[in-house]
C-alpha cells in the first residue's frame, strides 16, 4: 500500500521562476468526498487514475496507476466540473523537490508549493519563497477546489 507524507504551502513572490520548467496538467475529480478521493490526471503525455484515503495528520493512503491518456480523456468528461487546470513546475531545494502549482481558470491567482516527505516530522529547509504553512488548510485541497474555487473566496 503506498503512502503520501506532503506539505502545503501559500507561494510568495516570483523568485521560485528562476530556472524553473512548466508541464499543463488537467485533472478532475470523479469522487471528492474527503474520505475517498478519486482523482484523473493527464500532465504532458502522461495520464494516471490516483485515489486517495482520508488524511490522519499529513499522511494519508494513495494509489496511483498509469492509464491511457485517451482514456483519461474520456473519464475527465465524466468528473466534477471544472476541472482542475494547472502548471506544475519543480524546482530543487535542500535535497528536496518542491512542486509548484500556478493554477489557472476559477484558481487564477493561487501559487502553492507542495514538498512529499519520508515522514511527518521530517525537517524541512524551505526556500525564500515558501509562505504559510496550509497543510492543514482544506480549503487548499485540489479536490475542494472544484466547488469552492480561489476566485469567490
Amino acid at each position: 500500500m503506498g503512502w503520501e507524507i506532503e506539505r502545503k504551502f501559500l507561494v510568495r513572490g516570483d523568485d521560485w521562476r528562476a530556472g524553473a520548467r512548466g508541464e499543463l496538467c488537467r485533472q478532475g475529480y470523479l469522487s471528492s468526498a474527503p474520505e475517498r478521493v478519486v482523482r484523473v490526471r493527464i500532465m504532458g503525455v502522461r495520464a494516471n487514475l490516483t485515489i486517495k484515503g482520508l488524511a490522519v495528520g499529513l499522511t494519508r493512503p494513495e494509489f496511483e496507476y498509469a492509464i491511457p491518456p485517451r482514456e483519461a480523456e474520456e473519464l475527465l468528461k465524466l468528473c466534477e466540473q471544472p476541472l482542475i487546470e494547472k502548471t506544475r513546475y519543480r524546482v530543487s531545494h535542500a535535497g528536496l523537490v518542491w512542486e509548484v502549482d500556478e493554477f489557472h481558470g476559477a484558481n487564477a491567482g493561487l501559487v502553492l508549493a507542495e514538498c512529499e516527505l519520508e515522514a511527518e516530522e521530517q525537517a524541512i529547509i524551505a526556500p525564500d519563497w515558501v509562505g504559510e504553512d496550509v497543510s492543514g488548510d482544506s480549503r487548499y485541497f485540489n479536490a475542494n477546489l472544484v466547488n469552492h474555487p480561489f476566485s469567490a473566496w
